[in-house]
């Protein structure tokens, strides 16, 4: 885990997140706490990681996406040497 994110407000965040019941609650609360580019931008490096999984092509990546080789290349990396948050999720969501 990077120490640099790890902060009493960011604990409290997550806490919230914990406390969405549905999808209606999630688009509610991010709506309100993200710009609609942020909430883009995020789920956009979700779909780039879930294509990365499937073995897709940066190209085929960057069509379907719009992201940029620079996006898709950190969520590469974030799949290979980050924390498994990615992993973790695919997981749960094929239960």
């Amino acid at each position: 885990m990077n120490k640099k994110i790890k902060t009493g407000a960011v604990d409290h965040l997550f806490e919230a997140i914990l406390c969405l019941e549905s999808k209606e609650e999630c688009y509610s609360f991010f709506e309100d706490l993200c710009t609609v580019n942020e909430l883009l931008s995020l789920s956009q490096r979700f779909e780039v990681a879930t294509m990365l999984r499937d073995h897709k092509t940066y190209l085929e990546i960057a069509e379907k996406t719009g992201a940029s080789t620079a996006t898709i290349s950190r969520v590469n990396r974030s799949l290979n040497y980050g924390s498994d948050g990615y992993e973790l999720i695919f997981g749960r969501m094929t239960k």
